[in-house]
């Protein structure tokens, strides 16, 4: 069974953070809270628990994986960020955006698109997931925790079904080993998704935040 902790949603308490920041660097995988919705995740530095988020969630091997980082100069560091890209990314970072980028050599090959050597990267306002990334000192992998969701979906008729949080832990609590409850409600959110590898970026998937970037993209 998964241990839950119940995390202040903008006080992140210190102790437990730590606990569960130990946890991931040992392999952990977690569900916790993010900007969009909760997601399954781990240390973007652990091969071991990466494969277990890919059991889970029933993904192939070569589907690439998106990730967390705490800035847009921490996106920098794991991907190559053209000028056009790092001027849309300044006004929305941070948000509820995924950002389509070639890889560094630091971004594990596991979690990468293996034809095109890119990687799907957020920036979450979060306080629970910055708290946790800047223990920890690495990006968080994050996939959504609802099961039956299709990350690949295009249209906004996914985008606020608020879920039972109750039955979402339940499903999850033997395959997971922690659990980080905020006091949030489970929902289907999704992020918006943006490839921005290109002089031009191309819109994947409209999420949140879409009325917002809109027009900087159309």
């Amino acid at each position: 069974m998964a241990k839950l902790y119940e995390i202040h949603p903008s006080n992140p308490q210190a102790r437990s953070i730590e606990e569960i920041v130990k946890k991931l660097r040992g392999g952990a995988v977690a569900v916790y809270p993010t900007d969009t919705s909760y997601a399954i995740g781990c240390d973007l530095q652990s091969k071991s628990a990466i494969e277990r988020v890919r059991q889970i969630k029933q993904f192939a091997n070569n589907k690439p994986l998106t990730f967390l980082c705490s800035s847009l100069s921490n996106i920098a560091t794991y991907a190559l960020v053209r000028d056009e890209a790092y001027r849309l990314m300044k006004h929305f970072v941070p948000g509820p955006y995924t950002f389509i980028l070639p890889a560094t050599k630091l971004v594990p090959k596991i979690i990468q698109d293996p034809k095109r050597k890119s990687t799907g990267i957020r920036v979450p306002d979060h306080s629970v997931c910055q708290a946790l990334m800047a223990e920890l000192g690495n990006p968080l992998i994050s996939t959504s925790a609802h099961l039956n969701i299709d990350e690949e979906a295009d249209g906004e008729e996914e985008l606020f079904i608020e879920l039972d949080k109750a039955k979402l832990f339940d499903s999850l609590d033997k395959l997971v080993d922690i659990l980080i409850d905020d006091g949030s409600a489970a929902t289907t959110s999704i992020s918006t998704v943006l490839d921005v590898s290109e002089h031009s970026p191309t819109v994947l998937r409209q999420g949140m935040g879409w009325a917002e970037i809109s027009s900087w993209v159309l």
